[in-house]
């Protein structure tokens, strides 16, 4: 009898990634795809959805089914970057490029306004989250007050994983951990939408049906079956955010359990045992019913190291090599990883990176070395801020590209003090979105030895106390200078306008 296998497609910031795994979470083919994110203007970072979106999911499909033939498919799971947003027309077509997640940092005119109108104290208890760059209301608000034509055209709030859903088989409908980042438009509380509070912020539109990622949205119709060439009547998850997923493929579920993903940005997921409002961090429902997590988020790290191999040229494994001879501190070198503003803890989009110290004795390998220090203290600064509620953090656990190599992390270790535990699989979301599909399907076999851990990474105390000075005044070079940063962040956006 042929095994059953489960396919999982997740639409990253920089490239998007499928897996085809056996019932038990065995991995039997992956397939990549690179694709680009447009940046328009500073502070705006946008995906055309059928370009890239769709057309990434075709792809990834197609290079995958062949292995697949020995078994039927039991599911599909679906990811994506997010919280985006997305206006559609009644029919799911998209009005303009999705404004993606905390990276665009646009609607910063808004999030003042709706904190004066609703109350930034009262948004923080109501919604498990101050308003931030990350949040999708103040992009609606956004598109109301300076798009009318397209808002009043929109009918759907989609995001990357429910726009998929919504093409494979036509279901509106929206995860809860997803629409907990809508805020202030969704209680968390009581997990629902707010509709004292989405009137003001999204008047006149219908919002999603709402589920939870471990549920089944609907089935492939014929129509996407042609398409796509997956099974019609195939079952597809009701999809999540990208790290949600991946959180969920290393077996981050008990309350103090950390995900810390590497990847073009840095993000935290940490399970929490009940909503914990936290100025500094996001609060939102978890990927299983009725759970909690705390979030957090840096706006560049791989972005920030290939930034400069794009400068030196070469590979990063050639770049590594040279760095890993350069003894902690980088010879007097501290940055600051601000390169898009920044998200959690400081939440300022006008932040901008720094690097301090600089002589002309450093070359490439201490700056090299010195961005991959930045990030980590940037790292320390984020568990500071989720150790400082109830919950310890008791697992950490490392994913994403970023983990080859062991450099980084173990920079990142030395740095934070943390032991990092190491799955034996990091390839990214589509897994756990594949983990998802079982779980919605009834047909994932031993959910808990889904991923099992084969490595550690322990912090070297003597780099720790060395790092312990560095990391103090990297604390304050960021307050002592966000005046300037901020002042030459209005430049650049007066460079960007031109004249007139």
């Amino acid at each position: 009898m042929s095994e059953e296998v489960l396919l999982g497609i997740d639409i990253g910031t920089s490239s998007s990634k499928g897996v085809l795994t056996t019932t038990s979470g065995k991995i039997l083919a992956r397939a990549e795809r690179a694709h680009a994110t447009s940046r328009p203007s500073p502070g705006r970072a946008e995906h055309d959805a059928a370009a890239i979106w769709w057309h990434d999911f075709r792809e990834l499909v197609a290079e995958l089914l062949p292995a697949a033939e020995r078994g039927g498919i039991a599911g599909l799971g679906v990811s994506g970057i997010g919280p985006t947003l997305l206006p559609a027309d009644e029919a799911g077509n998209p009005l303009r490029p999705a404004i993606l997640y905390g990276v665009d940092t646009r609607a910063t005119a808004e999030i003042a306004e709706l904190n004066s109108e609703l109350g930034a104290e009262e948004i923080l208890r109501h919604s498990g989250s101050a308003l931030s760059s990350q949040a999708v209301g103040p992009k609606l608000r956004w598109l109301v007050n300076n798009e009318p034509e397209t808002y009043r055209r929109t009918a759907k709030l989609l995001m990357c994983g429910s726009y998929l859903v919504h093409r494979l088989t036509g279901r509106y409908v929206l995860d809860h951990h997803s629409a907990s980042q809508c805020d202030p438009i969704y209680d968390p509380h009581r997990r629902r939408w707010a509709p004292e509070w989405s009137g003001a912020v999204a008047p006149g539109l219908e919002l999603p049906e709402l589920a939870w990622p471990t549920e089944t949205a609907g089935r492939v119709h014929a129509r996407a079956a042609a398409e796509t060439g997956l099974p019609e009547g195939l079952p597809v998850t009701v999809g999540t955010v990208d790290a949600w997923a991946e959180a969920c493929s290393v077996g981050v579920r008990d309350p103090g359990d950390v995900m810390l993903m590497y990847g073009t940005t840095m993000f935290f997921v940490r399970v929490v045992e009940r909503l914990r409002p936290h100025p500094a961090l996001w609060g939102t429902c978890g990927v299983h019913p009725d759970t909690y997590t705390q979030a957090a988020g840096m706006a560049t790290s791989g972005a920030v190291t290939d930034w400069l191999r794009g400068l030196f040229g070469g590979e990063f494994a050639e770049l590594a090599a040279a760095a890993s001879e350069v003894p902690p501190g980088s010879r007097g070198l501290l940055l600051l990883p601000y390169f898009a503003g920044e998200r959690t803890p400081v939440f300022d989009p006008d932040a901008r990176g720094m690097l301090f110290g600089l002589t002309t004795e450093h070359g490439r390998a201490e700056l090299y070395r010195g961005a991959l220090e930045g990030i980590a203290y940037g790292v320390r600064h984020n568990l500071a801020e989720m150790r400082g509620s109830e919950t310890a953090t008791e697992r950490l656990v490392a994913v994403g590209g970023g983990t080859t190599g062991g450099l980084w992390t173990r920079i990142v270790s030395d740095v934070t003090g943390c032991t990092q535990l190491i799955p034996a699989e990091t390839v990214g979301a589509c897994y756990g979105d594949a983990l998802l599909a079982g779980l919605a399907t009834g047909t994932a076999i031993d959910p808990d030895g889904w991923n099992p851990v084969v490595d550690r990474v322990e912090p070297d105390p003597a780099n720790t106390e060395r790092y312990d000075a560095f990391y103090r005044h990297y604390r304050t070079l960021y307050e002592s200078t966000a005046e300037t940063a901020h002042f030459l962040a209005e430049q650049q956006r007066l460079a960007t306008a031109g004249p007139g």
